[in-house]
């Protein structure tokens, strides 16, 4: 049986081994007893968190703002409480990222909990690394379905060209040139479809689709002989209310939106209608408005929330992929902005592109 003097020497020495311990440990920790007391800090502690010695015995709560990190007391508490540890990543308030543990502090003799050991690990840059990753994945994804997209439109319109030609009687020769005129149209589409996943390839594997100064009405007028063939086929009427037109953006991405509001505004139109699109711009609280109007079949409620999912169809009727409306949603949304859609059955609808930020110059 130990003696007086044995017991406080073997204290004093695991007193200085946990010292020691602290001392010399690269990682920023804390011991805060079940008072909710600091007892112990390590130095990295001290650096990262501005912890000063005077601080030691005090309660938690006074320097509580040093952690930029709110909660961390009710972390704190609960673990004390369950005795179970806590593993987390927490961002604080100056936006850096901790993998940060909590261990409960166990005195076996009395199984009680005495405390904490709170470890934080800087893992700021592996998460940047992953948001990084994450948003790559995310723009390879979002070319693909574009490109799937974009070509299926020139596809169809040659298909349907080359079947007109064939039914070409001696008498209806002289529609023929119109309909090279299409067929040459889509080809040039096809190319610039193939053109822009090339340049893509060789840009480091990534939608390097950047911000420029674009004229809206430009933009709209590609889009219109793009879908030269579907406008003359349906005798559509396409009318422009434009109080706004310069706005930074990328240009093909702007482009593949309003293509495809345009397109399904026509596709949507019932045949024995005449497809009626009325497109607005306007600047308003710094926001890029535009909105593409039509009078065609509508959407129910229930629809309206789904219909930006991906492979969500309107109507099984009428062919699509259910793919545009989702890549509307994802242009949009990934540069900020938002889209909405006001619709009545059988009375239209109406699309709100909201652009954030458009109106400011990109950095360099």
């Amino acid at each position: 049986m130990l003696s007086t003097n044995e017991k406080i020497s073997e204290l004093i020495e695991l007193n200085e081994e946990l010292e020691n311990y602290f001392s010399n440990t690269i990682i920023p920790q804390l011991f805060v007893d079940a008072n909710l007391r600091l007892r112990k800090f390590t130095p990295p502690a001290m650096k990262q968190f501005t912890l000063k010695e005077e601080f030691i015995g005090k309660p938690f709560e006074e320097f509580i703002d040093n952690f930029r990190y709110p909660t961390i007391i009710e972390n704190i508490s609960a673990v004390i409480e369950s005795g179970e540890i806590l593993e987390k990543e927490i961002q604080t308030t100056d936006m850096k990222w901790y993998q940060m543990n909590i261990l409960p502090y166990h005195i076996k003799s009395k199984n009680i909990t005495n405390g904490v050991i709170v470890t934080f690990v800087d893992i700021t840059l592996r998460i940047r690394d992953l948001k990084e990753q994450e948003k790559m994945i995310a723009e390879h994804e979002l070319l693909l379905d574009t490109i799937a997209h974009d070509i299926q439109n020139p596809i169809n319109c040659l298909g349907l060209s080359i079947e007109l030609i064939k039914r070409l009687s001696n008498e209806q020769m002289e529609k023929f040139p119109r309909l090279l005129n299409n067929l040459e149209g889509s080809l040039e589409n096809m190319k610039d479809v193939v053109n822009g996943l090339s340049e893509t390839r060789f840009s480091r594997n990534t939608y390097n689709a950047t911000d420029e100064l674009i004229d809206l009405e430009n933009i709209i007028e590609d889009v219109r002989l793009t879908l030269s063939f579907q406008i003359l086929e349906r005798n559509a009427k396409i009318t422009l209310e434009l109080h706004d037109t310069q706005l930074y953006f990328a240009r093909r991405k702007l482009r593949s939106a309003l293509f495809n509001l345009i397109n399904n505004a026509i596709k949507y139109t019932p045949l024995d209608k005449t497809p009626e699109i009325i497109i607005t711009s306007k600047v308003e609280h710094e926001d890029f408005i535009i909105c593409v109007k039509d009078n065609g079949i509508g959407i129910s409620e229930e629809h309206q929330e789904t219909i930006f999912k991906k492979f969500e169809r309107l109507n099984p009727d009428i062919e699509g992929t259910g793919v545009g409306l989702y890549l509307i949603n994802s242009i949009v949304t990934s540069a900020g902005g938002s889209v909405t859609v006001s619709s009545e059955v059988g009375k239209g609808s109406s699309f709100e592109i909201k652009l954030k930020d458009a109106l400011k110059q990109p950095q360099s």
